[in-house]
């Protein structure tokens, strides 16, 4: 069974028992002044498998599997399974952290869902292959990833700024930027291999 696999059952599992479970679901999401109060550090994590419903969650990992199993295979070659297991978690960490430092004074913020840990997953797939299409409700044609790229940051970029609505697009941006980092620190001739793939040479 694929780490991949392994990690959309668990996020499966977890959010819908607390789908239900309203205690469970205030336990781990982020709420920062528990942070702040009470050192439950943990929710920087456990934000990352609870989401707000099911399409929320469905979303999420059907890009995490569409795309994790193939960025698991290239990093289990340079870090093995477990490292990309740490790539995936610490993304989600790492999402959040601005967010947290944004609002952890706020008693009345809220975050959860995977969605920083998926977009690092999905940048680092689209640096392997810029060409890749993805299939986008409503957008009835398959779109190049590269462009998706372009389009995903554009647009959380100009949301994020209008601080409107309940999608934390900053966690988007962070986890995207980390995705991307961590591919290119842990294997830099990745960066010519896109720009050969996007150049189609």
């Amino acid at each position: 069974m694929s780490v991949t696999l392994v990690i959309v059952l668990v996020t499966v599992l977890v959010s819908w028992r607390a789908f239900g479970d309203v205690r469970l679901l205030d336990r781990l999401l982020l709420w920062p002044p528990a942070l702040v109060r009470q050192r439950q550090y943990e929710r920087l994590l456990t934000y990352g498998f609870v989401h707000a419903d099911w399409a929320h969650l469905l979303f999420n990992m059907i890009t995490l599997w569409s795309f994790g199993s193939m960025v698991e295979r290239v990093f289990a070659a340079w870090i093995g399974s477990a490292g990309f297991v740490l790539f995936y978690l610490s993304a989600i960490v790492v999402a959040i952290l601005p967010t947290y430092l944004a609002h952890q004074r706020d008693p009345n913020y809220r975050s959860l869902g995977a969605s920083g840990g998926v977009s690092a997953v999905l940048f680092a797939a689209i640096l392997f292959d810029p060409w890749s299409r993805l299939i986008i409700f409503p957008i009835p044609l398959p779109v190049p990833a590269f462009l998706f790229a372009v389009l995903y940051v554009g647009y959380s970029l100009w949301m994020d700024r209008r601080g409107q609505g309940n999608v934390n697009h900053s966690a988007h941006l962070w986890g995207a930027a980390y995705g991307v980092l961590f591919t290119l620190l842990l294997q830099p001739a990745v960066g010519a291999h896109f720009v050969r793939r996007l150049l189609g040479s």
